[in-house]
């Protein structure tokens, strides 16, 4: 199916005006890192990446939508781009569910690396949709479910869309005025091993893909400057791997 680009483009404006008029909030900024690696894969190769990313929120305390974009381009031009939208509902501050359109331009290619084109098995586009817990003070807990439900995943052997699913634990505390977070995440699904399928997150089996520790702060450069960093450690378990990053955001 592809979206006429008159229709795309009302529709848009639509959207977008419906948002601005009733945004209480708009954030833009960008964050650097030393490695792009995500949910304990590498997706940045060696080079360093830049991270776009602005968002518009509105709604109350308790019930906030936020409509956004996020990127990430290596600078040193080796690895691939993303370029992803999504849209947030936050309940109380502490739950989200979450519908995120992922896109590679560079990763895509023929018909794929056409950002117009949704047709189900052509598409470049891969929808997500998850439900997350952030914590709280009385609940220092954080947890993470999430599933392609459309485009471009792993296949099964039969071609149908392999819905890869992920889930994440975690346990946040604040030590001496610095972030402390343990997390585990894990690739829920089994390829068919015989076919020598691989799972969205490069797993060959259901597995844990993603287990470290962050800690993030931000420091005060002078009175009216500061600048939050933050630094992981990640191993993967699954693929045998381990990454050290740090990045910083403005």
């Amino acid at each position: 199916m592809k979206l006429p680009m008159k229709k795309f483009f009302l529709s848009f404006v639509f959207l977008f005006t419906v948002v601005i008029g009733s945004a209480q909030e708009f954030s833009v900024g960008v964050d650097l890192f030393n490695r792009y690696i995500w949910r304990g894969v590498n997706l940045g190769g060696k080079s360093p990446s830049i991270q776009p990313w602005a968002n518009v929120t509105f709604g109350s305390e308790t019930h906030s939508f936020t409509f956004g974009t996020w990127g990430a381009f290596s600078l040193a031009g080796t690895a691939n781009e993303e370029i992803d939208l999504y849209f947030n509902y936050c309940i109380n501050n502490a739950v989200n569910i979450v519908v995120t359109d992922y896109f590679f331009p560079d990763l895509n290619v023929g018909v794929k690396d056409n950002y117009f084109e949704w047709g189900a098995d052509s598409t470049g586009h891969l929808l997500e949709g998850a439900v997350s817990f952030v914590g709280t003070e009385q609940i220092p807990f954080t947890a993470l479910f999430a599933i392609n439900f459309y485009g471009n995943d792993a296949r099964k052997s039969n071609g149908d869309l392999l819905m890869s699913k992920y889930a994440e634990i975690g346990y946040k505390t604040n030590i001496n005025g610095t972030d402390f977070n343990v997390f585990m995440g894990a690739a829920l699904d089994n390829p068919d091993e015989e076919l020598g399928e691989i799972g969205f997150y490069l797993n060959e089996n259901a597995g844990i893909t993603n287990l470290g520790v962050k800690l993030s702060k931000t420091l005060e450069i002078t009175d009216k400057f500061s600048v939050p960093v933050q630094c992981s450690f990640v191993t993967n378990p699954e693929l045998n791997k381990v990454f050290m990053t740090f990045g910083f955001s403005f």
